[in-house]
Parts: structure tokens; C-alpha cells; sequence
């Protein structure tokens, strides 16, 4: 990483840069587009900066930078850049497209703007469901979701869902947007004059697995014949496998050219899915497929550029329902998850000050803490339990921190407290490998059937001579066991990344901010760590750390919703 400039203005709208960190990565590609500009040298090095920016932004997750007149007059003097007014079907690709004070990368401009088109094309779509009248839509709908005086907002989900091509069902967890979904599908399939092929899928295995675990526990309780319940698949799997990706180019065997089979794609946390990807996914239905979309738009936005799902809620209301009412969290947890979503840092602190037994500040030791939390399944472990019972009491609890390096971060917690657990001889540390160590899948491998984000533990098996295995357990219940040597890549999870966890649910979370602020630590990376907890709530903050986390939010810059003001 090296300190250079980036681009700022000042009151007068002049370009001035103040010190900013950006790779080597964002200077070459600079230095590359300078080199094949038409700019003089005078011009050159605004330009490279303004060219270091967009890379460092884009970087950042953002699909666009903010621009002045000033910059778009050199940019267009460089020969490098379209306008939106240009025909871009009719000209050169050029690596740069100027779109009112929006500067993109040609490849995320077509991105948003395909998206766009697209998406557009879907919500204007008429749905029949010529098959039933209003009158057995509606006791129809009354069997699955009963009677009530007041809103019923999952019928109210419903109903949109049945009645449009796409949509969105957003809704913090423990609303029952799976519960709904299921519901839905069983709907669409009672509608439909022939079986409809539905695909269910995730971004990461974790999310897949979750989902399929919840599928499966609800389609039994369906009030639907046999034949409905079965024509609703049970098996989830990544966005990435559905699309049938093509590493390492960044292209996939399903796209508008060859579309995917299915009458009805659903994707659940879809506020991970980022730009280029939901592109591609929307690129690859088939024509008059059905979408639905489910997420929480208040959790962090993807790791990529964009912010797909919080920018297609504000543009598209009429596609979009939130389920209000949650049957999860007890009151504590809820009114601390609300305060942090609503940036309210005093009432949020006061919460956790008053120390109930569901949300409260840590007072203990903090290795010794995490320590205490992993008794119970490295105990299972020496008494010959089953792996399901080991892999249940490992998953009760997970201690979550914001950074990866430095004082409470990962990397250094995680080694205090492997170091701790081989002091009281709960584990024996004799190399990277040893029985009773956590691990999580860091890269897909499809021939392993290891995703990003699926969790094992490494144990002695008994069935081959006490030698190491790793084992996972899958979301049917299965038990699948790998020699270590052949794990793709991996890390400890004593500990895990807040953005790590996302798709993950567990009864205790330990949430451990660092000593300093920094830009990373925002309300949603708060909100998404609060909200992986069915019970219990501990925090490490000191306050002022705290309270500027709950104030900053992340603010992604991007075009996306202005291009529906467009399209439509």
C-alpha cells in the first residue's frame, strides 16, 4: 500500500487531493489508461489521479465516483470515455463512461445499466393466474395464512409474489421471510397448470445450507396435498454453482444466450449479492421467469461493488414488502438492534449499560471468556460423543470481531486462544492440524463440495486408526469427512469476521469492536453482528468507539436507482 493522493475538491469545485492510501494495483491501472490517453503532459497527472480514484473507489464497493465539470471536460479530452449519449452500441468500447457527474468503469456502467433494463423489463410484465378466480385466490390464500382483523404481512408478501414477476421480500431476521417464501411456492405451484422448476440459492454454502435447513422444516408443516409439498425443491445451492462458473474468468455457462432452465429463481440474502452478479443472474433467466428476492437491507451491503439490494428497494417500492413483525428475538435484543439501525448511539449504549442477561457489556477477562465458551464441545470430543452433538455445542456460540489484524482483531485473539485451550490441556497443539480445531472454507471447490463460509471440525476418527479428519455436516443431516491435507484453503473460527458471518445464526454472539475507530466500523457492520444472536448479546467497546460506529453508516456511490428514473 503506498500514500499518494486522492481526488477531492475544493469550496471553488477545483480538483485538490489530500493523502490517501492506494495500491500499487490502482497506480498501474492509472499509469496504463494515462500512457494511452491523448492528454498532454500538463494534463497527465490529474488524469492519473482522477484514474487512481475510480480504482481505489471501486475498490471500495462503489460502482461510480462524483465528478465536476471540470473533470469531465479532461476525461473526454482523453479519447478514453463515452457519454451516456452516446450510442454504445454503435461505437468503440472505451474503457470509461461519463454519465451526468457519474464516472465508471465501461464494464460496472453496463452492469447497472443492463440491470436496469432488465429488471425494468420484469416489473412491467402482466401475471395471470387465470386458473382461479378472486374468490378461490382469496380462500386459497385463507389456507395458507388464515383470518385476521389486523395485517397480515406475509399474506400481504404473498400476494404481491403471486401477482408479479419479481419482487423483493425484505425484513430483519426472525420475520419469516423463509417461512413466507415456502408458502409462496407452494402458491405457485397450485396456480400453475404444470409443475413450475424452481431453483433456490444463496451467495455463500453457509446461506445455502441455512436455507435449506429452513425449507425443509417448513414444507412439512404446508397444508397442501403430497404432490404440491414435493414439487417444492429442498436443495439450495451458491449463485455462482447455478450459474455454472467458469474460474478463473469472471464469466459463467448461463447467460442470455444459454438461460437457465427454471420458471422461478429464488435467492435468499440477497444484500450480499453485488452488482456484477445480480446482473449476470438477471442476464441468465429465462424469458418470463419469475424472480423473488429475500434480504435484509439493513445488514452490510455486498463485499463487491454496489449495493444492489437497498438501491432496487428505493427504486422499486411497488416490488418490494418488509415484514414488520419479528418471532424470534426477545425485546432486549430487538430495541438494541433497533436503536443501532436507527443510529440512536446514547440509547443503544444505555441498553447495554443496564447489563439484563440477554444484552450486556463483558466484565470478564476477554480470553478467558472465549476459553470458557468452548468447554463444553471439546469435553463432547474426549467422551466419544457423535459429531452432530460436537458440531451443535461448537455452533452455540461464535465471538465475532470487527478487523482481522491488530489489537482485538482475529488473527490475535484467535492464537490467545488456542494458546489458553492447550494451557488447560482441552487441546494439544502438535502442528496446524489437531482434533477439536474449528475451521472454515475460504474458496469454493466444487469437486470437494466445500463452499466459502461452510464450517467443520478437525477430529480423530475412529473408523481409520484414529487418524485426523475433518468433518462437515451438511444441511440433510449427512456427514461428510475429508483428509486435512486435502482442505482448500481455510482459517481458525475461535473467532470470525462480523462480514463473516452473515448467513450464520448462533444462541450467544460475543461482538469485539477494536480500541480505535476506523472507516470499516459502521451501523450496519453493528446491526449484522447484533442480529446473528437467537439469545444472548456481549459487547467489547470502549464508548466513544461505540458510539461513532453507530454513527457512521456506509454510503455506497452508485447509479443504479437513477437509471430506473430513466428506463421507465
Amino acid at each position: 500500500m503506498t500514500i499518494t493522493n486522492k481526488k477531492t475538491h475544493n469550496e471553488f469545485g477545483h480538483m485538490t487531493y489530500e493523502k490517501q492510501p492506494f495500491s500499487r494495483l490502482d497506480m498501474v491501472f492509472a499509469r496504463f489508461l494515462s500512457e494511452r490517453s491523448l492528454l498532454d503532459s500538463s494534463q497527465k497527472q490529474d488524469f492519473e489521479n482522477l484514474m487512481m480514484s475510480l480504482s481505489f473507489e471501486q475498490g471500495q464497493g462503489h460502482s461510480c465516483i462524483q465528478i465536476n465539470k471540470e473533470e469531465q471536460i479532461l476525461i473526454l479530452a482523453s479519447g478514453l470515455a463515452l457519454t451516456n449519449t452516446n450510442n454504445h452500441n454503435a461505437t468503440p468500447a472505451l474503457p470509461l463512461v461519463i454519465e451526468q457527474d457519474r464516472l465508471y468503469l465501461h464494464r460496472y456502467w453496463h452492469y447497472e445499466s443492463r440491470l436496469a433494463l432488465q429488471l425494468s423489463k420484469m416489473t412491467q410484465k402482466k401475471v395471470s393466474n387465470e386458473l382461479k378466480t378472486p374468490t378461490d385466490l382469496s380462500t386459497l390464500f385463507d389456507r395458507y395464512f388464515g383470518t385476521s382483523d389486523t395485517i397480515d404481512w406475509q399474506r400481504a408478501a404473498a400476494i404481491m409474489a403471486v401477482n408479479q414477476a419479481f419482487c423483493m421480500i425484505t425484513g430483519g431476521p426472525g420475520t419469516g421471510k423463509t417461512t413466507t417464501v415456502v408458502k409462496i411456492l407452494a402458491l405457485l405451484q397450485e396456480l400453475s397448470d404444470q409443475p413450475l422448476l424452481i431453483a433456490l440459492a444463496a451467495p455463500t454454502g453457509k446461506a445455502a445450507m441455512r436455507l435449506q435447513e429452513s425449507i425443509g422444516f417448513n414444507k412439512a408443516a404446508l397444508p397442501c396435498i403430497a404432490a404440491i409439498k414435493s414439487a417444492i425443491p429442498e436443495s439450495v445451492t451458491t449463485l455462482h454453482r447455478l450459474l455454472g462458473a467458469k474460474p478463473p474468468s469472471p464469466y459463467f455457462r448461463h447467460n442470455a444466450k444459454h438461460p437457465l432452465v427454471y420458471d422461478l429463481v429464488v435467492v435468499d440474502e440477497a444484500s450480499m449479492v453485488d452488482l456484477a452478479l445480480m446482473s449476470k443472474l438477471i442476464d441468465a433467466l429465462k424469458p418470463g421467469a419469475r424472480l423473488i428476492l429475500l434480504g435484509d437491507k439493513d445488514q452490510l451491503a455486498s463485499v463487491e461493488s454496489g449495493a444492489v439490494l437497498a438501491d432496487l428497494i428505493m427504486a422499486l417500492p411497488q416490488q418490494t414488502l418488509e415484514l414488520q413483525k419479528s418471532h424470534r428475538f426477545d425485546e432486549n435484543i430487538k430495541n438494541l438492534a433497533f436503536a443501532i439501525n436507527n443510529q440512536q448511539d446514547n440509547e443503544a449504549w444505555q441498553l447495554l449499560e443496564a447489563g439484563n442477561k440477554n444484552i450486556a457489556l463483558l466484565e470478564t477477562d476477554l480470553i478467558d471468556y472465549i476459553t470458557k465458551q468452548q468447554i463444553t464441545y471439546l469435553q463432547l470430543i474426549t467422551t466419544g460423543a457423535e459429531f452432530g452433538d460436537i458440531y451443535k455445542a461448537f455452533n452455540r456460540f461464535q465471538a465475532l470481531c470487527a478487523t482481522r489484524l491488530g489489537k482485538n482483531g482475529v488473527s490475535d485473539i484467535t492464537l490467545a486462544v488456542e494458546k489458553s485451550l492447550s494451557e488447560i490441556k482441552l487441546i494439544h497443539l502438535s502442528g496446524a492440524w489437531y482434533s477439536g480445531r474449528p475451521i472454515m472454507i475460504t474458496e469454493n471447490n466444487a469437486a470437494l463440495q466445500l463452499y466459502n463460509g461452510d464450517i467443520g471440525i478437525c477430529l480423530r476418527d475412529k473408523e481409520q486408526e484414529d487418524q485426523l479428519r475433518v468433518f462437515f455436516q451438511r444441511a440433510d443431516g449427512s456427514i461428510r469427512k475429508y483428509l486435512p491435507a486435502r482442505i482448500p484453503h481455510c482459517e481458525t473460527v475461535f473467532v470470525m469476521t462480523i462480514h463473516k458471518s452473515q448467513g450464520s445464526e448462533f444462541e450467544e454472539v460475543l461482538i469485539i469492536l477494536p480500541e480505535n475507530s476506523n472507516p470499516i466500523l459502521t451501523k450496519e457492520l453493528l446491526y449484522t453482528a447484533i442480529t446473528r444472536a437467537k439469545k444472548t448479546i456481549k459487547l467489547v467497546a470502549n464508548k466513544s468507539v461505540f458510539s461513532s460506529t453507530v454513527r457512521q453508516r456506509v454510503q455506497r456511490v452508485t447509479g443504479l436507482v437513477d437509471k430506473f428514473t430513466t428506463t421507465h
